[in-house]
């Protein structure tokens, strides 16, 4: 059921009944409170799919946040439209199963980034996410390296632009079978064989709590290669209250303390009919 950003905010006394008491009453611009300045959030665009992408802007434009990512580049001028950025942009084309470990795509990769850099600068935006692909058979260490191979140029071009490229971690064991940068691991490995500042990774919290666990130990380890995280409840990818099993604000501590000055993303689907108070929620309890 579509749910409209007006009844949506209308509704947001009911995260009251969740121990979220205080929201002033949103109105024009007001935010549902005063931001504390040490993280920057934004929102996933794909978990709001009933939605116009108008009013995902509108909604994040009253909740606090900044940026709406995700995006390809015609729908870039939507968000700027409403003073927003787009803090992770899609690659040309978007694909998690087919990826810089297979050498055979690597010219047309290059092609398709060397195409898209140009046009993310000119917008004003900083990052562009990548993916490793499927191992389909392939070593971990092989892949590392035809990763290593393939993103070299791109990388490289990315970095005359000012721009990051970042690898997603992804779990290989619930949602994407046989993904091959599935563990933080691995990825910081293929940033130290890369050895370009502006290469990597895209931390999602959800994805490695299902992998590895152990989620503060490892971004206090792994930090100088994350430029990115993402959130979600585990199990099951939903609102990342007490619910599930992780607690985001002290992870979202943990983050702070690492002197981390990206964007920190909600990646979560709501299973309240009212998205945006979900959406709402999530802000306030990573904003710590």
């Amino acid at each position: 059921m579509k749910i409209s950003r007006k009844k949506a905010l209308k509704n947001m006394a009911g995260l009251s009944a969740l121990g979220f008491i205080g929201f002033p009453e949103f109105g024009h611009s007001q935010s549902i409170k005063e931001m504390k300045g040490k993280i920057n959030h934004s929102v996933c665009r794909w978990p709001y799919g009933k939605n116009t992408l108008e009013e995902l802007c509108e909604a994040a434009k009253e909740i606090g946040i900044s940026s709406i990512e995700l995006l390809n580049p015609d729908e870039w001028p939507i968000v700027q439209k409403y003073g927003l950025t787009c803090a992770m942009a899609n690659c040309v084309p978007l694909s998690l199963t087919d990826g810089f470990n297979d050498p055979k795509l690597h010219e047309q990769l290059k092609k398709d980034y060397f195409d898209l850099i140009p046009k993310v600068a000119d917008a004003g935006l900083k990052n562009i996410i990548c993916f490793s692909g499927n191992r389909n058979g392939m070593p971990d260490d092989q892949g590392m390296e035809n990763c290593a191979i393939g993103l070299e140029p791109v990388v490289k071009k990315a970095q005359e632009y000012g721009l990051t490229i970042c690898m997603e971690l992804l779990n290989s064991k619930v949602n994407h079978p046989d993904y091959q940068c599935d563990h933080t691991e691995w990825g910081a490995g293929l940033c130290e064989k890369l050895g370009l500042e502006n290469f990597k990774l895209l931390y999602d919290i959800y994805h490695m709590q299902i992998m590895e666990g152990d989620i503060i130990a490892t971004i206090q380890k792994y930090h100088p290669y994350i430029a990115h995280y993402h959130t979600g409840g585990v199990p099951g990818r939903n609102e990342i209250d007490e619910t599930q099993e992780l607690n985001y604000k002290a992870i979202m501590e943990a983050i702070v303390a690492t002197g981390f000055t990206g964007y920190v993303a909600q990646e979560f689907i709501p299973k309240n009919e009212d998205v945006f108070a979900s959406l709402a929620q999530g802000v306030r309890i990573c904003d710590v």
